[in-house]
């Protein structure tokens, strides 16, 4: 297990690079992202293991303060455990959340009648829509060039779209999965599912997440993971032939 831990942080380290520069603050590296989009967070740099300073916590929020992005930080409990008293002290609330590797190929997973679940190429209508649907679904209004970003990350095959689609032509629920060939294999995390409000308790969510998985496979991915938001959550993906391996913490400011 150690050893897959050790591929998803050589994943978390290199994903945000296609989008964002890396800043170093000694135990913590900050990805600030270039350009607009979702932000990104701090977290352990790599290989860094050992315990965190509070004093490089600090320093990392007074830098998102003067970034003006959210003082977020994201790391795996298992790697990194020193991370954790040093967030705390410094006063945000940790998460948690389950690790989870696709274990086999996956499993399918059907959508109901009239709902059509595809993977998303640019130039297809249903993209804009589909960009969109994450954002409603999370209660975040969607920056206007979203769309065209999603489509040039398509296009460069930085990013993965697939969308369950009503059949006039609205996406219902979407998600992504963010392939990276790295040193340790090509490693895929599936993200950013979301279902909007009215189309929920339909199993859409967990179909795009299956075409995700079988379109990562189809391209070679070795390894296939997520973050589900709680353990009901996971007992979903494990219908897909998702296994926890470790738990996956967000540190944010208390609301």
């Amino acid at each position: 297990m150690v050893g897959m831990l050790t591929r998803l942080e050589t994943y978390y380290d290199a994903v945000p690079r296609s989008a964002a520069r890396a800043e170093e603050f000694g135990s913590l590296t900050l990805f600030v992202r270039e350009g607009r989009g979702w932000p990104y967070y701090a977290r352990p740099a790599l290989g860094h293991t050992g315990e965190v300073p509070l004093a490089d916590v600090e320093r990392v929020r007074a830098r998102q303060r003067e970034l003006g992005v959210p003082e977020a930080f994201e790391w795996v409990a298992e790697t990194t455990p020193g991370l954790r008293a040093a967030v705390e002290k410094s006063g945000l609330v940790v998460h948690e959340h389950p690790l989870m590797v696709l274990h086999g190929a996956g499993v399918p997973a059907g959508a109901p009648t009239g709902v059509d679940v595809r993977i998303l190429e640019v130039g297809d209508p249903v993209l804009p829509s589909a960009a969109a649907v994450p954002y409603a679904a999370f209660g975040v209004a969607p920056d206007a060039s979203v769309a065209a970003q999603l489509a040039v990350r398509i296009g460069a095959g930085l990013t993965r779209l697939a969308a369950a689609v009503d059949a006039d032509g609205t996406a219902l629920s979407a998600g992504q999965h963010q392939p990276v060939a790295t040193v340790l294999g090509t490693v895929s995390e599936v993200v950013g599912v979301g279902t909007l409000p009215a189309a929920r308790r339909r199993g859409l969510g967990l179909a795009v997440t299956a075409a995700l998985v079988a379109d990562a496979r189809a391209r070679g991915v070795e390894t296939v993971f997520l973050s589900a938001t709680d353990e009901a959550v996971a007992r979903l993906y494990a219908r897909l032939g998702f296994r926890t391996v470790g738990t996956a913490l967000i540190a944010e400011p208390a609301v």
